[in-house]
């Protein structure tokens, strides 16, 4: 008879708890210890190398590149060594290259982009012609000096420069003898060039002086541009210079030519008596007072080419 205690006819041994599909594993199992790390292999000298730090999210920096090799400074393209000389531009002298007008060391060469040593004995159309060094020379141009030449009362700016380079330093640009302020001069053809072509990206600032004060109507109306001989030309910027009377005015351009100046306030019925070219390319006449010149830095040359 069965009072009860018996379960399931199991007796005490715990037989009744489930078995598990697998092995059971064994309790207070040790772990198995790790690997020891592999020594790292020495360098040459004997210390450890040791692995680059690596941050995560950056890539660890990629070994640096060689140094690309300088050229010789010595040696120059023939386009270039006829430009230096003052001879004409680069575009020029390779048309002259091209004709068979060049010879180097006696020998006609029409390649383009042939190379030649500063030693090297040059002909340029039967002449022999030796590089030049370039040089920027920065005036701060007086009246009754002109760039057009000499005559009755009048003296040629060059005189005010000729102390300033042993080269032929020419202009840029033209002044009369009644524009005064800022003028550049240099051996540099190719600068020549650059700051003679009608548009340009640089600009140039001018105070002009008028015979009487500058209507607010006109003002306005410049603002919106000229018409000059049929062609639209846009100021950049005008102003009344603060401080002065009206027939003072500021006026920003990107032409280098003063009769452009003169012209625009002519045609609105104004008597110019006086230009002033107070800033050329960024350059300004900060520290340079009137009849002065002074030989532009390197990085002022630099910021030039590259307007």
């Amino acid at each position: 008879m069965n009072n009860g205690n018996s379960r399931g006819g199991a007796s005490r041994g715990g037989n009744d708890r489930k078995k598990s599909s697998g092995p059971s594993k064994p309790l207070n199992k040790k772990p198995k210890p790790k690997p020891k790390a592999k020594p790292e292999a020495d360098s040459a000298d004997g210390k450890p190398v040791r692995k680059p730090a690596f941050i995560k999210g950056r890539e660890p920096k990629p070994a640096p590149k060689p140094a690309a090799k300088k050229g010789n400074p010595d040696e120059l393209r023939l386009n270039k060594f006829i430009a230096n000389s003052g001879m004409c531009s680069r575009r020029d002298a390779d048309i002259y290259i091209q004709s068979g007008n060049v010879k180097v060391n006696g020998q006609v060469v029409i390649e383009m982009g042939h190379k030649v040593m500063l030693t090297d004995k040059v002909e340029f159309d039967g002449v022999t012609i030796i590089p030049e060094k370039k040089e920027y020379v920065l005036l701060n141009k007086p009246k009754n000096f002109t760039t057009a030449g000499e005559g009755d009362n009048l003296r040629n700016v060059a005189e005010l420069v000729r102390g300033a380079s042993k080269y032929n330093l020419q202009p840029i640009g033209r002044m009369d003898t009644n524009t005064t302020g800022l003028l550049l001069f240099t051996n540099d053809v190719d600068m020549v060039r650059k700051f003679s072509v009608p548009n340009q990206k640089s600009f140039k600032i001018y105070q002009v002086s008028l015979d009487k004060n500058l209507k607010f109507e006109d003002f306005e109306k410049m603002q919106q541009g000229v018409t000059l001989d049929g062609h639209r030309l846009y100021i950049d910027e005008i102003s009344y210079i603060e401080g002065q009377p009206k027939t003072e005015i500021g006026i920003k351009l990107r032409t280098q030519n003063v009769k452009v100046v003169r012209a625009i306030f002519e045609e609105f019925k104004y008597d110019v008596l006086k230009v002033d070219r107070v800033s050329f390319a960024g350059l300004t006449k900060k520290n340079l007072p009137r009849g002065n010149y002074r030989m532009l830095t390197e990085q002022e040359v630099i910021n030039l080419k590259n307007v």
